[in-house]
Parts: structure tokens; sequence; C-alpha cells
């Protein structure tokens, strides 16, 4: 058993490199932490880290153990929530990463819905466009929008929902802008987009037609929510979901343009760094997909 809560420890240090980040995630001190590393080095008869006033850095024979203690430690844990009835009784803090604009107008219900559902579950939550590092920062799950994950290897990619992309501009901008009738006529708009979404032009679907037009944007941003607010304040068009748009279109302030054509929907994934998750992460997973899948089926 001792043993085991070594490879723990070790397990925590070198995902984080730093002994303070893992203490604070151990609930123990530094020196304690560095202590018990230093006797696991003792009774292995090996160096596994390099360690400096800034950063800790694992040998290479450090690398090795890692790779090998952390699949024994997740299965470890996940035996033991087991064991002591996690798996019906959920608890403890989840900590999970994710998008802003996914965040207040996607999960925000479903968060609330989800601790009604399991109330011994606690949640730390980031909503930030930062990409976590799962090997490095304490978090449990990251919720990202996109293709998956190439690299690290390592990392676990679920989709859990696709999101439908349609073009809304406000009736003030249609007035005043040239004519809208084919996706070929968006070279002549000014669009609020994200930064990289031109790159390689838009390709809009109608049915089993397409349409590939090369578009250039007037305001760049990363913000859906701010699209959206552009858009319905006459600057141009957006790229939106119905859900992100709904209060616009209901208010008038909003009009979907082109209807019968669609960019093809975006992919929404969940993020983890192994397949052996704990049971509140992977009950948190199976919900959200169940019910943005309901929404995308009642909508």
């Amino acid at each position: 058993m001792q043993l085991l809560n070594y490879m723990q420890l070790y397990v925590e240090v070198a995902k984080t490199r730093n002994f303070r980040k893992a203490a604070d995630t151990l609930g123990m001190s530094s020196s304690t932490l560095s202590r018990n590393i230093a006797a696991l080095e003792k009774e292995i008869g090996v160096r596994l880290l390099h360690r400096s006033t800034r950063r800790v850095e694992l040998t290479e024979a450090g690398q090795a153990y890692f790779n090998r203690c952390q699949s024994i430690v997740d299965e470890a844990n996940v035996a033991h929530e087991a064991l002591r009835g996690e798996a019906l009784h959920p608890s403890g803090t989840l900590r999970i990463s994710m998008p802003v604009d996914l965040a207040i107008n996607y999960l925000a219900p479903l968060l609330a819905d989800f601790a009604v559902a399991y109330p011994l579950i606690d949640f730390e939550l980031e909503a930030s466009s930062r990409r976590v590092d799962l090997l490095a920062d304490p978090f449990d799950l990251a919720i990202r929008m996109g293709p998956a994950p190439a690299a690290p290897s390592t990392l676990v990619a679920r989709q859990i929902a696709l999101l439908e992309r349609q073009l809304y501009a406000a009736p003030a901008y249609l007035d005043r802008a040239p004519p809208l009738d084919h996706p070929d006529d968006l070279a002549q708009h000014a669009l609020c987009v994200a930064p990289g979404a031109m790159r390689d032009g838009w390709t809009l679907f109608n049915g089993a037609a397409s349409s590939t037009v090369q578009v250039k944007t007037r305001f760049a941003m990363n913000s859906v929510g701010l699209s959206r607010a552009l858009a319905a304040e006459g600057a141009g068009i957006a790229v939106l979901d119905s859900v992100i748009a709904r209060d616009e279109l209901a208010s008038g302030r909003l009009r979907r343009v082109l209807p019968q054509w669609s960019l093809a929907p975006i992919q929404v994934h969940a993020i983890t760094d192994t397949r052996l998750v704990s049971a509140r992460t992977r009950l948190f997973v199976d919900f959200i997909k169940e019910r943005l899948a309901a929404r995308n089926s009642s909508g």
C-alpha cells in the first residue's frame, strides 16, 4: 500500500512538474511531498526527477516510470471508488475547463440540473478559451469545440455534440448591404467571425448541393457572444447556432440569411487525459451528451 501511495504522489508531481501545485492538489505540504518522492527514489534506487528552483523535469527513467504508474494509479482509483460506493453515490470535486460562450449558452443549465441530480458533487469551473494542459493543470475534464486534439497522443476525446452553424444579420444591415441571394454574394459583405474561420474559404451546404466561397472578415474576434452582439447592432453577418441567436431572433434584432444554406456543424468534445476516469466525470460526460442530443433533436 505504501508503494501505491508513493506512485500516486509521484504521478501528481510528474503531471504538474511542480511540487507546490502537486502538494495543493494532494492536500499536503510541499516539504512532506518532497520527502515522500525522495523516499520513493531511494527505495527503487533510481533518480526520477531533476529538481530546480523553478521547475521539475523528469529523467528518462522518471518518464518511463510515470507512463507505467499513471495507468496503475488510475486503475487503483477506479477500483477504490467502486469499493466505497462512489459509483452509486458520486461525490468529490469535479474540475472542468470549458469555452466561455459554450458554458454560458449551453452548459450552465445542464450544470445546474446535474448538480441537483448529484448533490454530493462540488464543482471548480474555468470558463476560458485557454487550451489547458490536462497533463499539467488540475482538471478532470476539458470541453472544447472543434476537431479532436491530435496531440499529445495520451489524451482521450469523446464527441458529445454537433452544433449547427447558420448565418444571421440585422434587418438594418441587410437594408443597406448588397443583395444576398447566393453564398457567392458573401464576398461583398462584412463578416463578424473568428479570425481563422475564413482561411480556406467557406463551404455552405443546401441538402446535397454545396458552394465554396472565398470571404474575408471585417470584425475578427474569438467570442461568439461578441459576434452576435455586433451583428445585432448592424455591423455585419455572424455565424451562430439557433440557440445562441434565439433571443435576438425573437426580438427581431437578427434575421437568418441564406436560410436554405448552412455551414458544416462544429464538433464538441469532452477531453480527458485517461480512459479510466472517476465516476463523477463519467456521469457528467454522459449527462451532457444526452441532454445536448435531446436539445438538437427537439430543436
